[in-house]
């Protein structure tokens, strides 16, 4: 993250997001395949870490480009989109809200106090335990419900982040400043959505 300044001397900090460029590399019909849809591609890859499948699909598309990662997005109409097209930052305008989604980042096996918020126990008075999840349920049932909070894996989630603002477009550099932060480290991937939903 970075920061930027506003006209009346706010700081905002940012995010600075690689927006393209992407390749347009299949268009989905409503006749052919049953939705509407396109197929962007993105990430420069060697030859040799293609599968042929892609490379053939990439090849049909009339793209001399290897790229690295294929999504798709469901659309309403895809009038003006051609194969190969080039679609840059430029898409997006400041002031804009968007939608991104990224995966969190990944935090290892985590106990119970860092992974759910857990209170703990006292530090002192003949305390024995001080963060560990003791009791997982009632005698009765004489088994573990599914659901129970326990430690575990931590990170790595599917985070949706709604709400953000285009703060600043650099189409030159295909960089789109985010207002706030994004789920995910430094590099990671993540999906713009010009839907706020």
């Amino acid at each position: 993250m970075t920061h930027l300044f506003s006209e009346d001397g706010r700081m905002v900090p940012v995010t600075v997001i690689q927006a393209g460029p992407v390749y347009v590399t299949q268009i989905k019909t409503q006749d052919n395949d049953g939705y509407t849809a396109v197929q962007v591609g993105f990430g420069e890859a060697k030859e040799s870490k293609l599968t042929f499948p892609k490379y053939g699909h990439l090849k049909k598309a009339g793209l001399t480009k290897n790229l690295r990662t294929l999504k798709e997005f469901r659309m309403d109409s895809v009038d003006g989109l051609t194969l190969g097209q080039e679609i840059n930052a430029g898409i997006f305008a400041e002031g804009e809200v968007i939608t991104v989604t990224g995966v969190s980042k990944g935090k290892g096996f985590q106990g119970g106090v860092k992974r759910y918020h857990f209170k703990g126990q006292h530090m002192t008075h003949g305390y024995m335990t001080h963060r560990r999840p003791l009791s997982s349920g009632a005698t009765g049932p004489q088994r573990v419900f599914k659901g129970i909070r326990k430690p575990g894996r931590m990170g790595t989630d599917t985070i949706t982040q709604k709400g953000l603002k285009v703060v600043k477009v650099d189409v030159e550099r295909n960089l789109v400043l985010v207002d706030g932060s994004v789920p995910g480290p430094n590099g990671a991937q993540v999906t713009i959505n010009k839907v706020a939903r």
